[in-house]
């Protein structure tokens, strides 16, 4: 899966937040940018030309859907972070975000909880 740049993604954010399919009308009441509805429009080219999303008709309106779940396109973000940053080293990742801070109890038992589940 590629990846999207900031921009493109906080569109795709945008399109996962709504229930069903979007406008880019919809989009540009939604979004926290002050883009032009022009550049709204070329990254919603970009995402379909990309595979991200769907478009079609109804009637004037062109109305987008998402082709990739956000959770299947967070799944890919997070491995690719992983074994890019941290040579798919969990404990690195872990040290990288809590270094020089110690982490609370709760902390320690939601991970202890999480590794549970995942020996399960």
């Amino acid at each position: 899966m590629k990846r999207l740049p900031d921009s493109e993604l906080e569109i795709m954010m945008a399109i996962w937040e709504c229930p069903g399919e979007v406008t880019s009308d919809y989009l540009m009441e939604h979004l926290k940018k002050d883009w032009a509805k022009t550049t709204v429009l070329n990254f919603l080219n970009r995402l379909c030309d990309r595979g991200f999303l769907a478009v079609h008709k109804n009637g004037r309106i062109n109305v987008y859907k998402p082709l990739v779940e956000k959770e299947d396109y967070v799944r890919s973000e997070s491995k690719s972070f992983l074994s890019r940053m941290h040579h798919n080293s969990v404990k690195s990742l872990f040290a990288s975000l809590y270094d020089g801070k110690k982490l609370s109890p709760s902390e320690i038992g939601e991970l202890r909880q999480w590794i549970e589940e995942m020996e399960e």
